[in-house]
């Protein structure tokens, strides 16, 4: 997880849809130094929900834990860089 506590995803590969294990997460568009402003999104009640900056659609699957997504390498870690 980033060092604020929230989990962060990525798009480097320009899917449509990430499905992600958590309702409170960070997005960061793609890897740095390209990402865009690290934003913190909050599903709330929905399902699914887009990224105001990126447009990567994000869908909450409750069988991933908070450091998996779908596709795998969406998960950022600082040292996937």
């Amino acid at each position: 997880m980033s060092s604020s506590g929230y989990s962060m995803f990525r798009n480097d590969r320009g899917v449509p849809e990430i499905c992600i294990g958590v309702k409170e997460f960070k997005c960061i568009g793609v890897s740095p130094p390209h990402d865009h402003p690290h934003i913190y999104i909050n599903m709330r009640e929905a399902d699914t929900v887009p990224c105001p900056y990126c447009a990567t659609r994000f869908r909450f699957d409750p069988r991933l834990t908070p450091l998996e997504a779908d596709p795998p390498d969406s998960f950022f870690a600082v040292d996937n860089l």
